[in-house]
């Protein structure tokens, strides 16, 4: 995350801790993403070098409850979208009657914000991660792997989103050009496939965090959920009740499914005020997380050859297992 100003905090480390902390991140392996942002490696994926220290903190010290619910996906798969369904599945339903709507006060990334990236929020959050005294709806960008022992070892529960390799490539090349790289040219395309095939790119190698996710969702199923987006695209409806009823919080008949639908579209969520302007996150633009959402957009940017690598590299390995090409 680019950082030109001091963030907000939000958790006050140990003193003891955050020392070990800075000299562990100083020996590790570091690299240079885009030519823009420092990434550091960690437990064998990478990071920005920002994200580092409240990921560790996190790692060591967060106490899961058997009532929170955990979001988790790598970038750009649709992370906003299932932030905002889980939203309106979890907290906002019995409001619709009361015409209280959540999602049209903040930001949907105000509201479930994203545990790593805390410290870069641009105004105080009204939810403390670190607070066990009632349950938390929180996401990750994590890998499986870095996740604390106790979200690991209770019954809380974990839905994860993951997308098609080469759409989420395009998705994650704008966004980060939209804040990268405002005033310059966009960063090669032919680059951008490098470094993704690499795996040497922020919260990286893709291929590892889909699978460790998806391995842990065929051991224990009704602990974590795995939800690919184009299933949520072509069936809308059943994928959204499947993530209503893995929560706990199943739809009573069909036209609550159609009010969260349609509260959750992407059109409704661009149009609305509060994220046609302003940052919730620093340096970053509420615009950035909402633009086409299309299945296959990929096809408009990448060559054959682009493609055929993200196809040998990732794409192939996780249509061995039934995911995506």
């Amino acid at each position: 995350m680019a950082n030109s100003s001091t963030p907000t905090t939000q958790t006050t480390l140990n003193p003891t801790l955050n020392n070990d902390v800075e000299i562990h991140q100083n020996d590790l392996p570091k690299a240079r993403f885009w030519e823009a942002m420092d990434i550091t490696q960690w437990e064998g994926f990478w990071f920005g070098s920002g994200l580092l220290k409240p990921a560790i903190t996190f790692k060591s010290s967060f106490q899961a409850q058997g009532d929170d619910v955990f979001l988790a996906s790598t970038m750009k798969t649709g992370t906003t979208w299932l932030k905002s369904l889980s939203l309106c599945i979890m907290k906002n339903r019995d409001n619709f009657k009361h015409e209280h709507d959540m999602l049209t006060v903040e930001n949907p990334h105000f509201h479930i914000p994203t545990i790593e990236s805390t410290l870069y929020s641009t105004k105080p959050l009204t939810i403390n991660i670190y607070d066990a005294s009632t349950p938390r709806l929180l996401h990750t960008h994590l890998p499986y792997t870095v996740l604390p022992d106790s979200i690991k070892n209770s019954s809380c529960k974990i839905v994860y989103m993951a997308r098609n390799p080469k759409d989420t490539l395009i998705s994650m090349w704008h966004f980060f050009n939209s804040f990268l790289r405002q005033d310059q040219e966009s960063f090669p395309l032919e680059k951008a496939v490098d470094c993704f095939c690499s795996g040497v790119h922020q919260y990286g190698p893709f291929l590892d965090h889909v699978l460790e996710y998806w391995t842990e969702s065929q051991k224990r199923p009704c602990k974590v959920l795995f939800v690919k987006y184009e299933d949520m695209k072509s069936d809308p409806k059943g994928e959204v009740s499947r993530i209503a009823e893995f929560l706990g919080r199943p739809f009573g008949d069909e036209r609550e499914v159609d009010e969260v639908l349609w509260r959750c579209s992407l059109e409704r969520l661009k149009n609305l005020e509060v994220n046609k302007s302003g940052s919730i996150l620093l340096n970053v633009p509420n615009t950035s997380y909402f633009r086409k959402g299309e299945v296959g957009d990929w096809k408009n940017y990448l060559t054959s050859d682009m493609a055929d690598r993200i196809d040998q590299t990732i794409g192939l390995k996780l249509e061995a297992f039934g995911l995506f090409l």
